[in-house]
């Protein structure tokens, strides 16, 4: 499956969707960025003449590059039809704030997949190479008729 496929596979639309490229994939992990849009309407009140990203977008970012975009990669054609990845664990370490019009990247390694689930270490970093926040998500994969 190609970079593109996987983004066009991906469940979310503008403004929940927070990939804008995968630079690299394959079977133990995945490099992706996105650029925050100063628009976004979270803009408008976190906080309030001092705009910053909220952690819990920085922790979606990560699960959508990270862990959907690999777990897409990592089922096959027939499967990837019938499913969807449901988040089932965070644990994020939040270092260095992300302001508007930041350009992030997002870099994960899998830690296992088996059993359906996927478990993935993740970091993200700014655009000279600074740590912003890292550690583990982990998601399952579920059929659409559950």
């Amino acid at each position: 499956m190609t970079k593109q496929e996987i983004l066009s596979n991906l469940p979310y639309t503008k403004p929940f969707l927070f990939v804008d490229e995968l630079i690299y994939i394959d079977e133990n992990g995945v490099t992706g960025t996105f650029r925050f849009d100063p628009e976004l309407d979270f803009y408008k009140g976190h906080f309030a003449g001092n705009p910053v990203t909220p952690g819990v977008i920085l922790t979606e970012v990560m699960a959508q590059i990270g862990l959907v975009c690999l777990g897409i990669f990592l089922t096959d054609d027939t499967l990837k039809e019938k499913t969807k990845i449901a988040l089932t664990s965070t644990q994020i370490e939040f270092i260095k704030p992300v302001f508007p019009n930041e350009r992030v990247t997002v870099i994960s390694e899998k830690i296992y997949f088996r059993f359906g689930k996927l478990k993935c270490k993740v970091k993200m970093i700014n655009e000279v190479g600074t740590e912003i926040c890292s550690g583990a998500i982990a998601g399952i994969i579920i059929s659409k008729n559950e």
